[in-house]
């Protein structure tokens, strides 16, 4: 299961859906694609907004810096998430 822990300015995503094998499991490629496009977002507008770390099946988020922009990028990342947790809630949970 994926574990999406979420704090005023930190996210952090753990573990591995389940949901298929590695390499054609649509879940895990899902929560990647979404949180990565988030990640290179936030940094083409201002590399020092975030400080990420990620490993195999983690990623953690640290947002330094608010402004409009960033703010909704973050809250359209969390979106996407839970919509994904709708459709899939015994392989994603939102903390």
């Amino acid at each position: 299961m994926i574990k999406i822990n979420i704090n005023k300015d930190e996210i952090t995503i753990k573990g591995h859906s389940g949901y298929a094998n590695e390499g054609s499991d649509i879940v895990c490629a899902s929560i990647s694609s979404i949180a990565i496009t988030t990640v290179n977002s936030l940094l083409r507008i201002d590399e020092d907004c975030i400080e990420y770390q990620e490993n195999d099946g983690y990623l953690n988020i640290k947002v330094k810096k608010h402004n409009e922009i960033i703010d909704k990028l973050i809250e359209n990342m969390i979106d996407l998430f839970k919509e994904l947790e709708n459709d899939y809630k015994k392989y994603i949970e939102i903390r």
